[in-house]
């Protein structure tokens, strides 16, 4: 199963585009960038996004990649517990 991240195309202010880019080239995951994710302002406040429909946000782009790496790994954890 393909875990989704959504990202906002108005968060890219922030870093967010290559937060997008890393998670395409090296995780199994689906990466889809919306013009708007209705999360009203908050692309304007911090960066953010939705991984696998579980909102996740981070000061600066960096950490958000740091944020989204740990809720993939915390994923791929519990399939290998099952």
């Amino acid at each position: 199963m393909s875990i989704i991240i959504e990202f906002c195309t108005s968060n890219s202010y922030f870093g967010t585009d290559k937060v997008l880019q890393t998670l395409e080239g090296k995780y199994d995951c689906q990466v889809i960038e919306y013009g708007c994710l209705t999360s009203c302002g908050q692309c304007y406040l911090m960066p953010f996004a939705y991984v696998d429909g579980d909102w996740v946000e981070a000061p600066t782009a960096e950490e958000l990649l740091e944020v989204v790496i740990q809720k993939l790994e915390s994923f791929r954890d519990g399939e290998e517990e099952s």
